[in-house]
């Protein structure tokens, strides 16, 4: 899936007193947005939010929770944000903003503030919390960096010249870094090893000066595949770079959110004409060729620039609707070919696609991607569609012999999170087939139902029915494996005679499918059955694209 090929592609100290974030005279002087239009966003299956850069002159965010908010406005990580009313992590938003188009990102953080403080009345404050982190310590044998250089160029980036895996080997991630000092590997390390650092990295190493270093690792989703060839990002960073992480509590910055109104002031009249919808995201240049026959499916980012290879439109339509693209029930009147003609496409993001980097250049903003592709099948292959309802599988949640704990705090905040619960166990350290792990807290069945297409990529894609009766919250956790790691599942599809087999079927490397883990942990089922349920319905499209 065209998606899959993103993931290979991206990669303060707080005073030791509260003081309010937001007082009165502050706000007075704080740099703001000219207009503002803030507003509930449609409801959608899809729980990750979009934008959150400026484009031009316009600030753009789409679905994003309050939590999400605040986590941009503060520049702090979502789980560094404390307390506030139950709904922070449900409740989504809207926001389209007008600023100078050379505002820096720190005035864009006093801006959102201040638009928060004003459309939600927001009362914070900032504090030191010892949270849950992977802490970052010289190993027994001392670091293995090589001294930064006067380049002046410094960041990491997947390595070009990394060395072809053989037929049946598990790749490797082979990265570079150069002239990045220990605070910025930390950070370095939490994005480009999410899979395995879901939390903050904390330097403790006390090494001062700029590093360069070369590292490789196995993602934790082909870890249990690689066997004895794999490498941890824990046993990388400790044998190839010298260092430790480790599990630990470490005294981090924290904003506590004492006071927000859950429904933002109305926008002021008139805001509709004065502040008009931004135009669509689209590629400045895209040049479409048929692929050699021996092209594999790929794609490759370079700052406002993409190129792919072997490419059907199939791939494209599932990425660019955030479909099942092994599930031919959610694109209706699709004609054979769309999984058959393979293209290769160089494309630019025109400006309204680009955002700033934290080096202060242009870059590709892949969150506008999926809106950019929808506009270059409808220009290139005369593509027009619409969604609607139609009877389909799908699935609904029932239970069985429930196994659920109600909320310790009802008035928690509610959601999930990829990750150990409260009492840090983490199964997918001993046994990396489970490589999924959610802790969910304060959350009814209904609201799991609802969040279940973004929580359980790979296996769920289409709207959860909530049949099972139960009405309280409850605090659990799920362990199961990605939808990736079932060698032996066939994917879902329209030829499949059990309906239930994505979710169901037995795995002999030891695997737990989603379903499975839910009866068993939880006592709930996943199963599907015939449904109204939203497709993708193709009116129209062209075979061939139009000339170049």
């Amino acid at each position: 899936m065209f998606l899959a090929f993103l993931s290979g592609a991206a990669l303060a100290q707080a005073p030791a007193s509260p003081a309010p974030s937001n007082p009165p005279a502050a706000a007075a002087s704080a740099p703001t947005f000219s207009l503002a239009d803030v507003h509930v966003s449609a409801h959608s299956t899809n729980t990750n939010y979009t934008g959150g850069v400026l484009h031009g002159d316009r600030y753009l965010l789409h679905n994003a929770t309050m939590v999400a908010i605040l986590s941009l406005a503060y520049g702090i990580e979502d789980d560094n944000i404390l307390s506030g009313p139950p709904w922070l992590n449900l409740d989504r938003f809207d926001i389209s903003a007008r600023a100078p188009r050379t505002t820096s990102p720190d005035d864009l953080k006093l801006m959102l503030q201040a638009l928060l403080a004003d459309r939600f009345h927001l009362v914070t404050h900032k504090d030191t919390h010892p949270l849950p982190a992977y802490v970052l310590t010289v190993g027994k044998g001392g670091p293995r960096l090589k001294p930064g250089d006067d380049s002046g160029s410094s960041g990491c980036d997947q390595t070009p010249h990394a060395p072809s895996t053989p037929p049946g080997a598990v790749p490797l991630i082979y990265v570079t870094c150069t002239n990045l000092t220990l605070d910025q590997i930390a950070e370095n390390l939490h994005q480009m090893a999410g899979g395995y650092l879901d939390r903050q990295v904390v330097n403790s190493t006390g090494i001062k000066g700029s590093w360069t270093f070369d590292i490789k690792w196995t993602s934790r989703g082909n870890l249990q595949r690689a066997g004895g060839d794999g490498i941890s990002i824990f046993d990388a960073v400790d044998k190839q770079l010298g260092l430790k992480l480790e599990a630990k509590t470490a005294p981090l910055p924290v904003v506590i959110v004492d006071k927000v109104d859950e429904t933002p002031t109305p926008n002021p009249p008139g805001l509709e004409k004065a502040l008009p919808p931004a135009p669509p995201a689209e590629f400045d240049v895209a040049v479409l060729t048929p692929s050699k026959p021996d092209a594999h499916a790929n794609a490759r980012f370079t700052a406002n620039q993409i190129t792919a290879t072997g490419l059907t439109l199939k791939i494209l339509i599932a990425y660019a609707w955030n479909l099942n693209g092994n599930d031919d029930d959610l694109v209706v009147n699709a004609p054979k070919w769309l999984g058959q003609d393979h293209w290769d496409l160089l494309a630019k993001a025109g400006p309204e696609a680009q955002s700033i980097g934290p080096d202060g250049k242009p870059q590709f903003d892949f969150d506008l991607l999926p809106h950019m592709v929808q506009t270059l099948l409808a220009d290139r292959f005369q593509m027009k569609s619409h969604l609607e309802d139609r009877t389909i599988d799908a699935f609904t949640l029932v239970a069985a012999n429930p196994k659920l704990k109600k909320a310790a705090d009802p008035l928690s905040r509610t959601g999930c999170k990829e990750g150990p619960g409260p009492d840090g166990k983490d199964p997918r350290m001993p046994d990396p087939i489970l490589g999924r792990l959610l802790y969910c807290q304060n959350m009814t069945m209904a609201q799991l139902a609802d969040q279940l297409p973004s929580l359980a990529g790979g296996y769920v894609f289409t709207p959860v029915l909530d049949s099972t009766g139960l009405k309280d919250a409850y605090d659990f956790t799920l362990s199961f494996s990605g939808a990736g790691q079932l060698r032996s599942t066939p994917p879902p599809s329209s030829t499949s005679t059990d309906p239930n087999a994505a979710t169901t079927a037995s795995d002999p490397s030891g695997g737990l499918s989603l379903s499975d883990a839910m009866a068993r942990q939880l006592g709930v089922k996943l199963i599907k059955e015939k449904r109204p349920s939203p497709v993708l319905v193709i009116d129209h499209i062209e075979e061939k694209p139009t000339d170049n």
